[in-house]
């Protein structure tokens, strides 16, 4: 049956719309029709409160008994009643006159249905399986929502003006040629960014008959690991992208969302391990968009947050190559939660301090005396080398021996670990295991509540 069903789009103005019926389904129709500036006329013994409130120019109610409706050919008749012999009595009616008809309670008597409708105006995405499967229809709606943002009415928009003001002076760069040159350009991304002033200089490079080349850069934070933490702007990023540089901390399962054709480089850090210098890079993604590619910089975590992120910008900025930022679901705030363990709490902690544990010379040069604070989650990054010094300085500063800590291995993965101890303990306990980076402290009396929250089972 489906098959047979051809998805068109009406201009709702140049028709008259019947709906027969006053309840919850009729109000659904009314709403709809009416946001799409349609007349509509109402008709049933009672009328919802909701529908009759919209009553004015495009909206007129008649509360009383359907009868011989005076259809005409070109109507739209909507019939949301709970009485079969109504519908069918109203639908032949209007079938007589030339009207089309939408039975809410027959699906398979329709001449036309309502879809589905992801609304990005002016762009509108229409979704149907012609009533056959409406809990189908709903959830790719949902998927289709997630993934289109709703920057596309802003991009749709400048589209639009861009159309007209072309149309307007008389010249002939409306071909198609101009058109398909502009979309694969990075302007419609620019313009979803926000970067309208970047996106209007592409525009009038084109028109001038230039080869627009200027690329643009994404510094994109992939979160601790598990790809369902992604944004929705870094997943559409990081699936568009030309060329990637990636950290150690990126997990295969996002590099996995690449497209199958973009140049991959591993530009990872390790303790004492730079597969790149930090200045190298920099240049790197300045040389790459420079050549018109669409650059991804991915970094795990968050790459605001010991991410190096602004250096890595900076460059760009002074380069005048566009550039978006993406934060990403640093590891204090995905860790903590995937190990049950509120970074905050009114009975724990009211403040949180993130710092790095990274060993220089053998020791952690961190501000010890500023560390110890009742009421206070003390949150250490890539600490796990330095976690004896870091333990025996805490206690040599006056925090309790007793105080409870937490060290989270490869925090949000399958494969994730979470180790409890206390100060004086913990030490101990990591020299007699194998335990890998990546790993993160949590140091404060809020660890003392893994074990009740703790809700992904097994660790």
């Amino acid at each position: 049956m489906s098959d047979s069903h051809l998805p068109i789009i009406i201009d709702a103005r140049r028709r008259r719309f019947f709906v027969i019926g006053g309840g919850a389904v009729a109000k659904r129709k009314v709403k709809t029709l009416i946001a799409a500036k349609a007349q509509v006329t109402v008709i049933a013994p009672h009328i919802d409160e909701a529908i009759l409130s919209l009553a004015g120019e495009q909206l007129v109610c008649f509360e009383r008994v359907a009868g011989d409706e005076a259809y005409q050919a070109g109507d739209y008749v909507i019939l949301a009643t709970d009485d079969a012999r109504t519908n069918e009595h109203q639908a032949r009616l209007a079938r007589k006159a030339g009207a089309l008809v939408c039975r809410t309670d027959e699906p398979e008597d329709n001449d036309f249905s309502f879809p589905a409708v992801v609304d990005r105006a002016p762009l509108k995405i229409a979704i149907s399986t012609g009533g056959a499967t409406p809990a189908l229809t709903r959830l790719v709606r949902d998927r289709i929502e997630a993934f289109i943002p709703n920057d596309y009415s802003r991009l749709g928009q400048w589209l639009e003006s861009l159309r007209l003001r072309l149309r307007g002076d008389g010249s002939s760069k409306e071909r198609g040629a101009f058109w398909r040159r502009l979309m694969q350009s990075q302007a419609p991304d620019q313009v979803l960014a926000r970067q309208e002033e970047s996106a209007n200089k592409i525009v009038e490079g084109l028109l001038s008959g230039q080869e627009v080349t200027a690329g643009e850069a994404f510094l994109v934070g992939a979160g601790p690991g598990d790809p369902d933490l992604l944004t929705f702007r870094a997943l559409r990023l990081i699936q568009m992208s030309d060329i990637v540089f990636y950290d150690r901390l990126v997990s295969p399962a996002i590099l996995g969302l690449l497209p199958e054709d973009c140049e991959r480089h591993y530009v990872g850090k390790a303790r004492s391990d730079h597969a790149v210098p930090q200045g190298e890079i920099n240049q790197r993604l300045v040389n790459e968009a420079l050549k018109g590619r669409r650059v991804l910089r991915l970094k795990g975590g968050d790459p605001f947050i010991f991410g190096r992120g602004g250096e890595e910008i900076q460059q760009l900025a002074e380069a005048g190559i566009p550039f978006q930022v993406v934060p990403g679901i640093t590891a204090a705030s995905g860790c903590s939660s995937y190990a049950g363990i509120p970074l905050t709490h009114r009975d724990h902690a009211q403040s949180v301090r993130f710092v790095t544990g990274h060993m220089k010379d053998g020791t952690c040069n961190l501000p010890w005396n500023e560390l110890i604070h009742p009421q206070q989650t003390l949150v250490i990054y890539m600490g796990l080398v330095g976690l004896p010094e870091i333990c025996s300085q805490l206690i040599a500063h006056g925090m309790p021996k007793e105080t409870p800590i937490a060290l989270i291995e490869k925090g949000t993965l399958p494969d994730q670990r979470v180790h409890t101890g206390t100060l004086a303990t913990m030490p101990e306990y990591v020299a007699g295991r194998d335990i890998h980076a990546p790993t993160l402290t949590i140091v404060g009396s809020v660890v003392s509540l893994h074990q009740t929250l703790n809700w992904r089972s097994g660790q």
